[in-house]
């Protein structure tokens, strides 16, 4: 019985540090805001380069013609901006609080979190 009763106590306290709440991690969303900008940025930059790479490495082997052009334009830059847009997505989600927001939301009374 005096098991089950310090086990109850030891859940009650998982989370905390030396029975003192944790306090939650102070969140800056306008400053999220614009650290996912600045990636945006750079990522266009980014695809940008390897979109002049990708032509002028098509323009040793054969001509450049239109379609190809518009389909060597849209497949990378477009992937490029699709994979990385939603890794930096992900980050300002994290450092802006919204998945601490889901992740409170979702955490029923009485659980704590693994």
């Amino acid at each position: 019985m005096h098991s089950s009763i310090e086990a109850a106590r030891r859940k009650d306290h998982i989370g905390t540090m030396e029975n003192q709440p944790v306090a939650p991690p102070a969140f800056d969303r306008a400053k999220a805001w614009s650290e996912f900008r600045r990636m945006l940025v750079w990522i266009a930059i980014a695809g940008v380069l390897m979109v002049v790479a990708s032509l002028w490495y098509l323009s040793l082997y054969d001509a450049l013609y239109p379609s190809a052009v518009l389909a060597t334009i849209g497949g990378v830059f477009v992937s490029m901006m699709l994979g990385c847009g939603l890794f930096a997505a992900a980050f300002f989600s994290d450092k802006s609080g919204h998945d601490q927001t889901v992740t409170n939301a979702t955490t029923h009374a009485g659980e704590s979190e693994a």
